[in-house]
């Protein structure tokens, strides 16, 4: 009896331990950060008001990128952390960026009613397969990439960023 028992717990425990492997797989950033970079600096996107916004125009500083939407929980509640920390950054020379997974007239109204102090862009639908070359695999929001001043991928984050997340990037560069 003993024996089946101890079957039957050696099956789960490698059961969930497969489950944990595909989970981490699944949501874990992926992608070729080399590729990425040359595809990110190479784009450029319209504001909200329609005026051309070209990411080389970053290129130089540290640039935080949030990939968000304004359907997205997530994306909005930590969209004022994140111009936090563009306030109090921007000095020592850091950038933010907010790419806008979304509709034009949504974005318009959601920064009417919410002002950022960071520049952000439209990347509609083309956003979500710009954020899966980055490594975002799921596509998912909201999804982050941190920049260094060459330009090259330091760090990706897909979920809604922390007061310590921003912590530890201040201190990438």
């Amino acid at each position: 009896m003993k024996r089946r028992q101890l079957m039957y717990v050696g099956a789960a425990a490698v059961a969930g331990l497969a489950g944990a492997g595909v989970a981490w797989r699944k949501f874990e950033p992926h992608g070729d950060p080399a590729l990425a970079q040359d595809v990110f600096w190479q784009q450029s996107f319209d504001t909200p008001t329609g005026e051309a916004l070209p990411m080389a125009s970053f290129a130089g500083k540290p640039l935080l990128v949030n990939f968000w939407a304004t359907w997205c929980p997530p994306c909005v509640e930590e969209l004022p952390l994140i111009d936090r920390f563009h306030q109090d950054n921007q000095s020592k020379n850091w950038q933010v960026l907010g790419l806008a997974v979304d509709q034009p007239s949504a974005v318009r109204a959601w920064l009417q009613r919410k002002p950022l102090s960071f520049p952000v862009a439209m990347a509609g639908l083309g956003g979500t397969e710009l954020s899966k070359a980055m490594g975002n695999a799921a596509g998912g929001l909201p999804f982050t990439v941190v920049f260094g001043g060459s330009g090259q991928v330091l760090h990706r984050k897909i979920g809604q960023v922390s007061a310590s997340d921003l912590a530890q990037w201040a201190q990438l560069v």
